[in-house]
């Protein structure tokens, strides 16, 4: 069986000038992940709620609504409001842009020309950041199905394709896996809780670590149902 493949991310890149976009495109290609276009703000946000981005590179000098308006305006909505912008701009910048670009929310700065390699560093990195909160969320989410005795999928259905009936909450800490029954169900019921609690709480601890409200969003979830597997233990041990 070959090895999946690694979902790409995309990232969107925004200039009103097909020069820059094509300079973006070949600095960007060797990253090999998915890169999107936009030519003006308006169609910038329209991308933005259409998919998800990893990354927002986005040209400041534009006509009709400039870069400034348009990270403003991805930072009010809160699908897009977490998602981090690289502001791009000409040498003759003036230096009041760079605070005027932290102000609204932009992630960083980048003069042009641009040296190459600094622009790819600086992608990878939110790149990485990426696809950590997706692995983590994902760890969450099974972590969940797990501790309310829900299926993935894959899980649902049996050897041959036929689906198998959903293991209940009740069912999955109180039945034994073999054997007599009720034999060892409440020891296999609390150590189940137990390896529960400790990889909830380690996935707690990475999304503390991270940065963005979408981490720490997801860490107060997480804490939640830490609380939630602490009293469940608690009542087993009553």
């Amino acid at each position: 069986m070959s090895p999946t493949t690694p979902e790409k991310a995309n990232i969107l890149i925004v200039d009103d000038m097909e020069e820059n976009l094509v300079a973006l495109e070949a600095v960007l290609g060797s990253l090999d992940q998915q890169l999107v276009r936009a030519r003006s703000g308006e169609e910038a946000l329209k991308a933005m709620l259409r998919q998800e981005f990893a990354v927002v590179l986005l040209d400041v000098l534009m006509p009709g609504m400039d870069g400034f308006e348009t990270a403003a305006s991805i930072k009010r909505l809160d699908q897009t409001k977490d998602v981090p912008i690289i502001l791009l701009t000409g040498t003759d910048a003036d230096t009041d842009y760079i605070y005027r670009g932290y102000a609204i929310g932009a992630a960083d700065f980048l003069t042009k020309p641009f040296d190459p390699w600094l622009l790819r560093t600086k992608v990878n990195v939110f790149l990485d950041l990426h696809r950590k909160n997706r692995q983590l969320a994902a760890q969450a989410e099974q972590l969940r199905r797990l501790l309310v005795g829900e299926r993935t999928p894959a899980e649902s259905t049996g050897p041959a394709g036929s689906p198998e009936p959903a293991e209940s909450a009740g069912d999955a800490l109180d039945e034994p896996r073999g054997g007599a029954p009720g034999t060892g169900a409440a020891a296999d019921s609390g150590e189940r809780l137990a390896e529960i609690t400790e990889r909830l709480a380690q996935i707690e601890l990475q999304l503390r670590d991270a940065d963005g409200t979408e981490s720490a969003d997801l860490a107060d979830r997480i804490a939640e149902l830490e609380r939630a597997v602490g009293n469940l233990r608690v009542r087993r041990d009553t």
